[in-house]
């Protein structure tokens, strides 16, 4: 299990690093090229993935935080309980668990979750993510993976009926 919080810290330090980087050196919602379609770009998210629930009227900080919170504990335990052959899955849920863990702090301590990443298309741009957001989407593609190809096949149950 030490190997999978190892996994979750370094992402959390990743996380919070590039977020006070990004804090301290990029004015809000200025656009800063740095490739075609990439930007380096400041903004607060008050809400979930997508913005979702972002002008609520501040509820959703803490329920949010305790969301999370109820989440971490859960792939804590997740992970306590995965054989030692289940790599995918035990990389997959690390890294999901170091981006709720690098999110919840931001709710924690600014009320919004710091987002720096823009990529965009023409005039179409993504939503702004960070670090975090990052782990969580490659943590949950990694889950999905496992379930695809790892997943012990078990026979359907013969009909018994007469």
């Amino acid at each position: 299990m030490m190997r999978w919080i190892s996994v979750s810290a370094l992402i959390i330090v990743l996380d919070q690093a590039t977020k006070l980087i990004a804090n301290a050196s990029l004015a809000p919602y200025a656009p800063v090229p740095v490739l075609p379609s990439f930007n380096f770009t400041l903004m607060f998210n008050t809400g979930a993935a997508f913005s979702f629930l972002a002008g609520a009227g501040g509820w959703q900080r803490w329920f949010f935080v305790g969301l999370a919170a109820v989440i971490s504990i859960a792939l804590c335990i997740w992970l306590y309980r995965l054989e030692p052959g289940q790599r995918r899955l035990g990389f997959g849920l690390s890294l999901i668990l170091g981006g709720a863990v690098g999110n919840l702090i931001d709710r924690v301590l600014y009320g919004h979750v710091i987002d720096f990443l823009d990529l965009y298309y023409k005039q179409w741009h993504w939503p702004a993510f960070n670090i975090a957001d990052s782990a969580i989407t490659v943590g949950a593609a990694l889950m999905i993976l496992d379930s695809l190809f790892d997943s012990p096949k078990t026979a359907p149950e013969p009909d018994r009926r007469v």
